[in-house]
């Protein structure tokens, strides 16, 4: 599950490097402006999971802000295989960032700018979670961010403020509350589970992240025959839920048994988010 003892290889700009010599140039756009885009893929089994979609959204993301794609969707691959053999990566994370590139510090970059990739493993238990057995616990806070959260852009400051929240309050994670309505979590996506079984999550729009793991799952639930509403949904809604849950390339599907302090259902993880994790697991390393 972890890398080995061996040095640590990243990638940086065509090149497998030992982590410890790595560098990128102190103009990097990304490093100071935080002008540039990132993907984050599970590793289960030495395998990419879901990594097609998180390409077409890399993809995306670049186009809504103008940086060329450096590489097809078949080089981003090839580069992370070769990352994951090179550290023996058989579960975790792999990471990458594409910045506009390397330029004197001004708000606007000349043209023809080469983009700067990064890309990085990171070993950790992506099946298993101290929080699976009891549950999440999630607090809200406000919604600080820019007005175009679909992109999925590195700058991320108002995400750590919220998990700063998180961690100082001893929970997992946070949920972002925006007009008194749920929009997503720090890093993931909200989902809530009615008394009438509803499964319920925020619609898709400027104001969210599209979820890679959000999109596996509703397939799931769509095979399962389950319901899936399309719509915001309130805190006060959550706090009264049958279940809530959320998802995420690092977590996966991660049941929520507390908001605020409060329990949601029963307390503990319901059995449908269970489910839904199950069966998110199997279909992943089917290669679905």
């Amino acid at each position: 599950m972890a890398e080995t003892s061996a040095p640590r290889i990243v990638y940086v700009n065509g090149a497998f490097l030992p982590i410890e010599t790595a560098s990128i140039p102190v103009m990097d756009r990304g490093f100071l402006f935080g002008d540039g885009i990132y993907e984050v893929t599970a590793v289960l089994d030495g395998h990419l999971i879901d990594n097609e979609p998180h390409l077409a959204r890399l993809e995306r993301s670049l186009g809504e802000i103008d940086i060329p794609n450096p590489h097809s969707r078949e080089a981003w691959t090839e580069i992370q295989q070769a990352l994951v053999a090179r550290n023996n990566l058989s579960e975790g994370l792999i990471y990458l960032e594409v910045t506009r590139g390397v330029a004197e510090r001004d708000f606007l970059s000349p043209a023809g700018l080469t983009p700067t990739v990064v890309m990085f493993t990171q070993a950790k238990s992506v099946r298993t979670s101290a929080a699976l057995a009891k549950g999440a616990a999630v607090i809200t806070v406000p919604d600080l961010r820019w007005a175009r959260r679909d992109i999925k852009s590195t700058s991320l400051l108002a995400q750590v403020l919220a998990k700063r929240a998180a961690a100082a309050a001893g929970v997992n994670e946070a949920w972002m509350v925006e007009d008194g309505t749920v929009t997503e979590g720090a890093s993931s996506t909200a989902f809530i589970v009615t008394k009438a079984g509803e499964i319920v999550s925020r619609p898709l729009s400027h104001a969210v992240l599209p979820g890679v793991t959000r999109r596996a799952v509703l397939r799931l639930v769509a095979e399962k025959g389950l319901t899936f509403v399309e719509r915001p949904f309130t805190v006060e809604e959550a706090l009264a839920a049958e279940e809530a849950f959320f998802t995420s390339a690092s977590s996966l599907v991660m049941p929520v048994t507390s908001i605020d302090g409060r329990p949601i259902g029963g307390g503990s993880p319901g059995p449908l988010t269970r489910e839904l994790r199950q069966l998110y697991i199997e279909a992943a390393l089917e290669g679905r």
